[in-house]
């Protein structure tokens, strides 16, 4: 069953244009830095696919260097990595490798390779699956998989008889139940690795144990970030995969889907203290929609800066014959946290970087014209995150993966969702609106220009507040859309692995390929 944390679909809370090439990335050189020898002198970035593409754009060089740095994809120093990098005498550099359409490799794939004063080296592959989060593929060229689903240890060690029965035996004497164990070699008698998921966590006695037996060159605890801290055959008794389960829970227990949701985050991590980060969530929501209309900033690429504020500007004298005060204010606030983003600010990833506007700008519009208490609005995100990790579990909520329609897309089935349980419609209705605000933008393609998530992305998270409004409006007047939810995902899964390459995020197509967007280049980089 689906053990994603809810703040990993609102969320991570972070620096940076992207959250599959920003916060994905920075956290792929995270566990690649746990690995790696230490210290590490030098590292080489070897960037596939859509990240080769746009990784200056999307500040994934940035977020790579301050992974390996340990910083956090919060901090607010990943601006400023390279020029901490070269204080620190970490030597790096970026290798743009060459498409492998067909290849069967991820979209989102770096490899990180690693080295040490001594001559010590690694390297690590990651690929980002959108939304922060991150799948290990690959160690020193000998494919494994790693996702953090269970606590995970990593052993290297050489191919002799009786290493497995070793390690295995001290696991068993340290009560440590492994749940699966994978060996992967690159010879006969040559280096493995072996990949132990265990039910509980590994203490640092058990690692230096571990380390000293014969034959093991390096133990390790992993921590994958983003990863859930429940097993996936844990039992949660509000759990869900689907809509139809998720309307099941609901009717069963009585509950909203906000309710639902935020009884399942407590059954997934009990001790995290869910009312409180949830708080958190929407403290930093609502700086992002106010601190650009106040002071607006240029954005790394040039392309934003103010347009936010232009909106909200003329909302006086355009709003009543177009878009009226709510949409007005919600297409402000979107548009403004997509420049923050832009300019490296702190954001939450609503799923994504890249659709990051749509759900704060919507539903705290939405909000504010109806006087609802921070509870109803906490609820309101609870009710979104249910329905973006339905997305993300049975589709994608990933642009590399499947175009502008899994990020704009999924954002604004998420705010129709929420923006419906905050003025009181029922689960089933809120499932309604969800359907309509992804059927309204199925199709749409991901083609930012000169690889930047700032034109066309901000107008399109404008475009995804009114899809959410709208859609909402309709639920709630009784225009029930005639397609189950679930099948409306199943649709929009389908759709984007039929979108070409050039279409989902690499630059390469659409606008981005237009004769004037090279002008748009030249003006950016004055």
């Amino acid at each position: 069953m689906m053990t994603t944390s809810a703040f990993e679909i609102l969320g991570p809370i972070m620096v940076g244009p992207s959250s599959s090439h920003t916060a994905g990335a920075l956290r792929i050189a995270l566990v690649a830095r746990s690995l790696g020898p230490k210290p590490i002198s030098r590292v080489t970035f070897t960037l596939y696919n859509s990240f080769a593409h746009t990784y200056r754009g999307h500040g994934s060089d940035r977020a790579l260097v301050a992974g390996i740095l340990g910083m956090a994809p919060d901090d607010t120093r990943v601006r400023d990595s390279f020029s901490i990098a070269k204080e620190q005498g970490l030597s790096f550099s970026f290798v743009e490798a060459p498409d492998e359409e067909g290849a069967g490799r991820h979209p989102n794939t770096v490899t990180v390779a690693m080295f040490g004063p001594r001559g010590e080296s690694m390297s690590v592959t990651g690929e980002s699956l959108g939304g922060g989060r991150v799948r290990i593929c690959s160690i020193d060229g000998i494919a494994v998989e790693m996702t953090g689903d269970y606590p995970t240890l990593f052993i290297e060690h050489q191919d002799r008889p009786g290493v497995l029965a070793a390690l295995t035996s001290g696991l068993s004497a340290a009560a440590v139940n492994i749940a699966t164990m994978r060996t992967f070699r690159e010879s006969r008698g040559g280096r493995a690795y072996t990949i132990f998921e265990v039910d509980d966590g590994v203490d640092e006695s058990l690692l230096q144990y571990l380390r000293h037996g014969p034959s093991i060159l390096l133990a390790n605890a992993v921590n994958i970030p983003g990863s859930s801290r429940t097993a996936p055959d844990a039992h949660l008794g509000h759990g869900f995969d689907t809509g139809a389960q998720l309307l099941e829970v609901c009717e069963t227990h009585g509950l909203t889907i906000g309710e639902a949701m935020r009884t399942r985050e407590e059954e997934i991590d009990p001790t995290s203290g869910v009312d409180a980060r949830m708080e958190r969530v929407l403290e930093v929501m609502r700086e992002e929609v106010a601190q650009p209309l106040e002071r607006p900033e240029r954005s790394l690429g040039g392309l934003l800066g103010g347009q936010a504020r232009a909106v909200a500007d003329g909302t006086a004298r355009l709003a009543p014959a177009l878009l009226g005060e709510t949409l007005s204010k919600a297409t402000s606030y979107a548009m403004a946290v997509l420049e923050r983003s832009a300019s490296m600010g702190v954001i939450v990833a609503a799923p994504t970087a890249g659709s990051a506007g749509v759900i704060p700008g919507s539903v705290l519009a939405v909000a504010e014209a109806v006087g609802a208490s921070d509870d109803a609005v906490e609820s309101a995100l609870w009710n979104a995150c249910a329905i973006g990790a339905i997305v993300a579990r049975n589709a994608s909520v990933s642009g590399a993966e499947g175009g502008c329609q899994a990020e704009v897309g999924t954002a604004a089935a998420m705010a129709a969702s929420a923006i419906v349980e905050l003025l009181g419609g029922d689960p089933k209705t809120c499932l309604s609106a969800a359907s309509t605000a992804i059927a309204n933008l199925l199709g749409l393609v991901c083609d930012p220009v000169r690889g930047l998530v700032e034109y066309p992305c901000q107008n399109r998270n404008a475009i995804g507040v009114a899809d959410a409004i709208g859609a909402a409006q309709l639920a709630l007047s009784g225009v029930i859309d005639p397609l189950p939810f679930d099948e409306v995902v199943g649709a929009m899964k389908s759709v984007g692995q039929s979108l070409p390459a050039s279409l989902r995020e690499t630059a390469l197509g659409g606008l981005a390929a237009a004769p004037s967007a090279c002008g748009a280049c030249r003006v950016c980089s004055r």
